[in-house]
């Protein structure tokens, strides 16, 4: 399926998205818009960013350009995330929606990791993705899929998840998130990358793996 097409439909499902109150996480906007501003003046706080004098406002505000240009994918993952949230987009502040274009060398994964604040919609633009996630315990089941391009696939809210590209060539992938600001935590970085580290008894009983074994699998975070 042609992005061009497959971008129609997915604009129709992401203003639905914006639209839902049931499917809102972010507080529900008081105003028809709040521009962030990101200058720290002192505007109208708002749930975000302080609200920008409306005089001040202008299109660009609520632009961004570049989803149609292919992210960098030569690093070890294989893949690169491209977002557009409200750091990207001022206008996006108190709107309770966000996106990104996910791209995918051959092999490529977006490793397991989380979005705290909102829950994520994704549809395949090109190639072929593998797509799961986890539930929470006592089952922690993996419930995964096999998408090809034009067809899409809902991450619960905060649930640890992962995208892999299981084709030959580069896939693409644009994902709608119910936050302006749904932020990221990779797994496994968060429990060997954290600042200050995590102490290595911890990890080790938790890897269920020798203390050397732990410190060994930390020392590759700095």
């Amino acid at each position: 399926m042609a992005i061009g097409n497959c971008l129609v439909v997915f604009t129709i499902t992401l203003l639905s998205l914006a639209s839902s109150p049931v499917l809102a996480t972010d507080g529900k906007p008081l105003q028809d818009y709040c521009v962030a501003d990101k200058s720290g003046g002192t505007g109208m706080p708002m749930n975000g960013f302080a609200c920008k004098p409306p005089e001040s406002v202008k299109a660009d505000d609520f632009t961004f350009r570049g989803l149609n240009k292919p992210g960098d994918t030569n690093n070890t993952a294989g893949f690169k995330a491209t977002l557009v949230t409200v750091n990207q987009i001022p206008g996006l502040n108190t709107q309770g929606v966000s996106m990104v274009r996910l791209d995918f060398a051959p092999g490529g994964v977006n490793a397991p990791h989380i979005h705290p604040r909102a829950s994520e919609l994704l549809i395949v633009m090109e190639g072929t993705l593998e797509v799961g996630f986890v539930t929470t315990l006592p089952e922690t089941k993996l419930i995964t899929k096999v998408l090809q391009a034009g067809e899409a696939f809902v991450f619960p809210q905060a649930l640890t998840h992962y995208q892999r590209n299981v084709g030959k060539e580069a896939a693409v992938g644009i994902a709608a998130l119910d936050s302006q600001n749904p932020g990221t935590q990779p797994v496994v970085a968060a429990v060997l990358g954290s600042c200050p580290k995590i102490p290595v008894e911890v990890v080790a009983k938790a890897l269920q793996a020798d203390d050397s074994v732990a410190t060994q699998l930390q020392s590759k975070f700095k």
